[in-house]
């Protein structure tokens, strides 16, 4: 088994060779043990981290041994306190997805409409928080106050945050939601046929992630 950091320096590495983490933007980090968290430091190069160099904290945000943690920690300490199943959790500035979160909104629990199924199958609605600075906790507490199912956001003029039982699942859901934002962003005006609720809903069921909106297409489902 591959130890939690060896884990978080190889999926840093390689979502910074996909190009969604430009210069030192973005973190992640990963559960170790039942009261640990590694975060990766404060301004570092996600193409180059060092295991050994790794922040390390309690689920309180108290900083135990390492470097200085990212300022992003109280985003991902709201989605381990949201749901113990959460076990990794992935920030980016994937332009792609930096760009949907200057949109409006699709629905008030998804930023981004149900587009395609792997969407849905992997990462799930995605809401919008509003515009804070950098590392404000009152956003990361409006993300642990919202009163329906997520495990990822687009922050308002920032870019995507993801959570997941794994580390691998976390990456997968902000892969997703940069080829899902690269599409609404490719469509522009048009008005795409979409997913119904239902149809999202099953795929969501069988696939354990989470989608309770209740929106219809409405027009988009109509011929052109």
């Amino acid at each position: 088994m591959t130890a939690p950091r060896d884990e978080l320096v190889r999926t840093a590495a390689h979502l910074a060779s996909l190009g969604l983490s430009p210069g030192s933007s973005g973190n992640l980090s990963v559960r170790d043990g039942d009261g640990r968290v590694l975060l990766t430091p404060t301004g570092a190069d996600l193409a180059a981290l060092d295991p050994d160099a790794l922040s390390v904290l309690d689920l309180d945000g108290t900083h135990l041994d390492g470097p200085r943690p990212s300022k992003e920690l109280p985003l991902h300490l709201a989605f381990y306190r949201r749901d113990p199943a959460n076990r990794a959790v992935v920030h980016l500035h994937s332009r792609q997805a930096v760009a949907a979160s200057c949109l409006p909104p699709w629905s008030a629990r998804s930023a981004l409409p149900p587009l395609t199924p792997y969407f849905v199958m992997r990462v799930g609605q995605t809401p919008l928080l509003p515009y804070a600075p950098p590392g404000d906790p009152g956003q990361a507490a409006d993300l642990e106050r919202l009163d329906f199912p997520c495990r990822a956001a687009l922050l308002q003029n920032h870019g995507p945050v993801t959570a997941g039982p794994t580390l691998k699942a976390a990456a997968e859901a902000a892969v997703e939601i940069e080829e899902v934002s690269a599409l609404l962003l490719l469509l522009g005006a048009r008005h795409p046929r979409l997913l119904t609720p239902a149809q999202a809903r099953a795929l969501a069921a069988r696939y354990g992630s989470c989608w309770t909106d209740e929106r219809e297409p409405e027009e988009a489902l109509r011929p052109a």
